[in-house]
């Protein structure tokens, strides 16, 4: 019986959940940390650094940026499986020398070893390879998804885990699930089927095609502004919690709870109504702009639990909607035969965002204080949102073809 082209089968469900739960496993070793390393650090020699406490956030950015398209490229070479097993060892390793770590210069090294694990694009190829063209969109929407799900379960987790475990434990945690990982790679992820790849009209889409193209530049321009802000802004909260606030560290659980709960209600209506009517362009743009609200009102340096309680609401219904808008984007304007490039070069510029925000809202902080980080995010997010008033393509706006 030939499945149906509006529902996905059992077996693509099942390799792009158990695919979506791997990407986002990557993502907990690097959100599980923002809300409660850069008052933990204060304890540990370097920590006096804002510079230092920073980079700490963001290496893992770094070689994660290095590294995306040789992992990917190794992954279409010796197969996908091999080398998601080969980064998430990578990621254990460098998790347990974080956990070990002593001085904050050492968990710069435990993080940079973390982020050469540099899956992603080995696992979003792979759920290429596992989908049809029409059920791709959903299987990276998932990732999106995840990737949001993920980091508002840190926000949430990670305060009371800290209060439990420890910084140590934090890391030794995510390095058992990262093996634990490994034996779903093996096991639970099924075979990707052999796929025959069509050669468009006028010949294979080249890699300088693919990263040239203006739409995908702009949304890869987009996802880097969008975790360079959030990595920023990570520097500089947890401590404004603290000293704005009042809110002990071991409590901030409490708030990101309800902000990310509330987060969640407001996100969802916008997006199946913009999927529905086809407005994506406007939600898309309107969460954009309002990151940039957001930015510019932390920027005043609000102080008070309300206040900052109210901005991180915002914060996280902005997020949460580009960040499960911003694959699927990718991956429906990418050329049919480059989908795997496109992720890759879209991986790799959400990882140089990762770095860029640690290093520089830690740098920018430690010489101008943390309005200036938030005047720096607002800058950035005025040039995406220039950028992505030019985007021309959006699904649902395209001219439909006729009827057979």
């Amino acid at each position: 019986m030939t499945s149906s082209p509006e529902r996905m089968t059992a077996r693509e469900l099942r390799a792009s959940t158990s695919l979506a739960s791997i990407f986002a496993l990557r993502m907990l070793g690097l959100f599980l940390i923002l809300p409660v390393f850069a008052v933990h650090a204060r304890g540990l020699p370097g920590g006096e650094s804002a510079a230092l406490v920073g980079l700490a956030l963001g290496v893992y950015g770094l070689t994660q940026a290095i590294l995306h398209l040789p992992f990917g490229l190794a992954s279409d070479r010796y197969g996908r499986k091999p080398v998601i097993v080969a980064g998430l060892i990578l990621f254990a390793v460098g998790s347990f020398v974080a956990a070990g770590a002593d001085t904050v210069a050492e968990v710069i090294v435990g993080r940079a070893i973390q982020g050469a694990g540099a899956i992603s694009a080995a696992v979003t190829a792979f759920i290429a390879d596992s989908t049809r063209d029409s059920q791709r969109t959903k299987a990276m929407a998932m990732v999106g998804g995840s990737i949001g799900l993920t980091f508002a379960l840190s926000m949430v987790l990670a305060p009371a885990l800290y209060g439990a475990i420890g910084m140590d434990g934090l890391f030794n945690a995510t390095g058992v699930l990262a093996l634990l990982a490994i034996l779903v790679v093996l096991f639970v992820v099924p075979p990707a089927p052999a796929v025959e790849h069509e050669t468009p009209a006028g010949g294979a889409t080249s890699l300088r095609q693919v990263a040239m193209d203006a739409d995908l530049l702009r949304l890869n321009l987009g996802i880097m502004v969008l975790h360079t802000v959030q990595m920023a802004m990570f520097v500089v909260v947890p401590g404004w919690l603290v000293e704005r606030a009042g809110l002990p560290l071991a409590q901030h659980w409490q708030l990101y709870l309800g902000v990310v709960l509330a987060s969640f209600a407001l996100m969802l209506p916008p997006l199946f109504w913009s999927e529905r009517r086809g407005r994506l362009r406007e939600v898309f743009l309107g969460a954009v702009a309002l990151l940039l609200a957001v930015a510019l009102m932390f920027a005043l340096q609000p102080a008070g639990l309300w206040p900052l309680a109210g901005l991180l609401l915002l914060f996280f219904a902005g997020f949460n909607v580009l960040e499960a808008s911003l694959p699927s984007l990718v991956s429906r304007l990418a050329p049919a035969d480059a989908k795997g490039a496109a992720l890759g070069i879209y991986n790799t510029t959400q990882a140089l965002g990762l770095f860029v925000g640690g290093a520089l809202g830690g740098l920018v902080q430690s010489r101008w204080g943390g309005g200036a980080v938030f005047a720096m995010c607002a800058v950035l997010l005025v040039v995406w949102l220039a950028a992505a008033f030019g985007q021309r393509r959006w699904p649902g706006r395209t001219r439909a073809a006729a009827p057979a």
